[in-house]
Parts: C-alpha cells; sequence; structure tokens
C-alpha cells in the first residue's frame, strides 16, 4: 500500500470534526495512521498550524503534529513544481506554489494525495499525481 500525502484541508476537517463530512475525513485519516500511511510534509505543517491563534490550541495540535516526521522536501522538488506550474499554466490552469510542491513530492516519493481541494483534480489531469479516494 502506498503512503498517502494529506493535505491541510483534510488535517483542518479531521480536527474540526463537528458535521458527518468531517466525521467520515477524521476517520479516514485515523484509518491511514493505524496503516501507517499518513504523511505530511513542512509545508502542509506549516499550513495547519498558521490557523490557530490560541497559544494553548496551537501547542496541543504542534505536539500531535509532531508524531508525524516531515517528508523531506529536496532541491529537486522546488524544480520539480516550477515545472508542473509551468505546464500547467500553458494548460489554462493556475495553482499556487504550495500546491504545485505537494505535487512535485508526492510524484517523488510515489505517495497519493488526500485532498478535497477541486484544484488537484485539475492538476491530475496534466500531471503524474493520484488522489487518494476514501475506503
Amino acid at each position: 500500500m502506498s503512503s498517502v500525502l494529506i493535505d491541510t484541508c483534510m488535517w483542518s476537517l479531521a480536527f474540526r470534526r463537528k458535521g458527518s463530512k468531517e466525521i467520515k475525513v477524521a476517520q479516514e485519516i485515523s484509518n491511514l495512521i493505524d496503516e501507517n500511511r499518513a504523511k505530511i510534509i513542512g509545508l502542509i505543517r506549516q499550513e495547519v498550524l498558521s490557523g490557530y491563534s490560541n497559544v494553548r490550541s496551537y501547542t496541543n495540535l504542534r505536539d500531535k503534529l509532531r508524531y508525524f516526521p516531515n517528508v523531506p522536501t529536496i532541491d529537486s522538488d522546488y524544480e520539480l513544481a516550477a515545472e508542473y506550474s509551468n505546464l500547467c499554466r500553458k494548460k489554462g490552469i493556475q495553482g499556487s506554489h504550495a500546491d504545485f510542491l505537494i505535487c512535485a513530492v508526492s510524484t517523488r516519493s510515489k505517495m497519493k494525495i488526500y485532498t478535497q481541494d477541486k484544484d488537484f483534480q485539475h492538476y491530475s489531469k496534466y500531471l503524474p499525481v493520484e488522489l487518494h479516494k476514501e475506503n
């Protein structure tokens, strides 16, 4: 089974756990953790933690996320992210630098991406990224 890079929006949904959608995402992430397949990169860690201004909440979440070591990003990931950005722009698809870095790391590391961000569906038409589907 392949590892799964969990996007910022999915961590955010899982930590909310207010409705059935959030609970379903939290359960999927829990299953990925149990299977030792859940992965994170520093950029996603930063994005998730940036949403917490309360010091106690921030510290609590930071400590939970420390369970997951970062999948390293290397120089070639940034170069590939730029290539992906240029390719998608030629196809009329705009994206963020963060999204293309996620795509590059997932490609190099052969990881699927778990996200509900619709932009990734557009990227996957032209980039060799694979999206994780919930069980």
